[in-house]
């Protein structure tokens, strides 16, 4: 009697491997960087590891990661904002401008600045739909005028390029509590912009893969034309996207007026590259349509964590750059063999 031969197995019922389910995740190149650069620090200096050490470097890893993510969900959209760093200066003037100037309440003078950072988000996010050019130059054009009106108003108000005095603004004990307070683990003050970061980057990674509107952020960071020929709405989708970078922002902006309550009218200028960087560390493809908002953070938790594990060992902060160029060229690497490896995963 001859025996029958079974059928072959469906692929699509096939289990897939956990290399597979791995590499189509775009956040853990940056976690296999992260474990890296925690090993060798931890070695390098005995202090990294000590409390008030990873107090350090999540504190300086917490606002970055909040304006990485940010800047991650508008990538993935297939978009870039480099009036992103500016803007944390900018929000920051308007609420110590109206606090310590007018006299406003602290929370109130919150409130008008995020008006205003979502203001000029759907303003740089109407511009780049309606007349087509590339998110880089308008966003230039916008880190131009920011930066120019940071100075212009600052010296106008104060005959400085410096406000201060915000503690002594009405509410200002209370806003300070929910942006710049402490958190003390074991006798060791941890700043409360560590659970922001925390708590913007889980918001973040639900939205984009458990809600609709992370669906249409894939859609129109990878094909555009595509999406918008299935019903996606790109023009509103993109205005949004530019508008949660103006609110982290914002985010960051408050952080900082509340806990050193002053600001320098040229404070962030530069600092956009970094949240680039991060997010490009973090998975993200500079063509859009791919990319990670847990791995955004994990790529600011490697920036805290080399930036501070440097001055832990005495060593020149020099380093540091080298250190960023070395990690973004293997980050583009990395990532782009990672795209292609699930590509294939997912045929």
């Amino acid at each position: 009697m001859t025996a029958t031969a079974s059928p072959p197995l469906d692929e699509r019922l096939a289990t897939p491997r956990l290399l597979d389910r791995l590499v189509v995740r775009p956040e853990i190149g940056a976690l296999l960087g992260a474990v890296v650069v925690f090993v060798f620090f931890s070695v390098a200096t005995e202090q990294f590891l000590s409390a008030d050490g990873v107090a350090t470097w999540l504190d300086d890893s917490s606002t970055l990661g909040i304006m990485a993510v940010g800047v991650a969900l508008l990538m993935i959209g297939g978009e870039f904002d480099l009036s992103a760093g500016v803007m944390t200066a900018s929000t920051a003037l308007v609420t110590a401008i109206l606090a310590t100037q007018a006299g406003w309440n602290v929370w109130v003078a919150l409130l008008a600045s995020l008006v205003f950072a979502l203001a000029v988000g759907a303003f740089n996010g109407w511009l780049v739909m309606r007349t087509g050019l590339p998110s880089f130059i308008v966003t230039l054009g916008t880190f131009l005028a920011l930066q120019g009106l940071n100075l212009g108003v600052t010296k106008l108000v104060t005959g400085t390029v410096a406000v201060s005095g915000v503690r002594g603004a009405g509410g200002y004990e209370s806003a300070g509590f929910v942006f710049a307070s402490t958190v003390d683990i074991g006798g060791t003050p941890f700043q409360i912009s560590i659970v922001w970061w925390i708590g913007f980057a889980l918001l973040a990674a639900w939205l984009l893969v458990r809600t609709r509107f992370g669906n249409w952020i894939f859609a129109v960071g990878g094909a555009k034309v595509s999406a918008r020929a299935v019903g996606v709405p790109v023009v509103r989708t993109k205005i949004l996207l530019f508008m949660t970078t103006a609110a982290a922002g914002w985010l960051v902006g408050s952080i900082n007026i509340l806990r050193f309550a002053s600001v320098q009218a040229n404070q962030g200028i530069g600092q956009e590259l970094h949240f680039i960087i991060a997010a490009v560390v973090g998975g993200c493809l500079l063509t859009g349509g791919f990319g990670s908002a847990i791995g955004a953070a994990i790529g600011a938790l490697i920036f805290g964590m080399a930036r501070q594990g440097i001055v832990f060992a005495n060593w020149d902060s020099d380093w540091f750059m080298l250190f960023l160029g070395i990690m973004l060229l293997a980050a583009v690497l990395v990532n782009n063999a990672f795209r292609r490896r699930a590509e294939r995963v997912r045929r």
